[in-house]
């Protein structure tokens, strides 16, 4: 089953608790691991743009996500894995574990 690896980087003054190379291990073990199907780091927030569509159709378009929190999603990956709990091993590996936080959550299969 895949699941996706949803990576809450910390915003603010939080000292970094993993570094470059801990990123480059964690990516290597999921690969050679044999589970992984995709997986991306987002460019910095400053480059993000956001789209709100209101009831009547009108687009609204503006600079940033302007986060109501202190976390905002720097990444993902989807990994192919036996069941939830493993999914959940994984991501307590995850670098971003000790930064902020990662969310998993079960990509939906429609093809059935």
């Amino acid at each position: 089953m895949k699941y996706m690896l949803l990576i809450q980087a910390a915003t603010g003054d939080v000292e970094p608790q993993c570094t470059f190379e801990d990123w480059m291990a964690y990516d290597k073990q999921v690969k050679d691991a044999g589970i992984w199907s995709a997986g991306e780091s987002l460019a910095d927030l400053v480059t993000a743009t956001t789209v709100k569509v209101d009831r009547d159709g009108k687009r609204t378009v503006t600079d940033g996500p302007y986060a109501e929190t202190r976390e905002v999603l720097g990444g993902f990956y989807v990994v192919d894995v036996p069941d939830l709990d493993v999914a959940l091993d994984w991501a307590a590996r995850c670098p971003g574990a000790r930064d902020g936080s990662v969310v998993v959550r079960p990509v939906a299969d429609f093809s059935a």
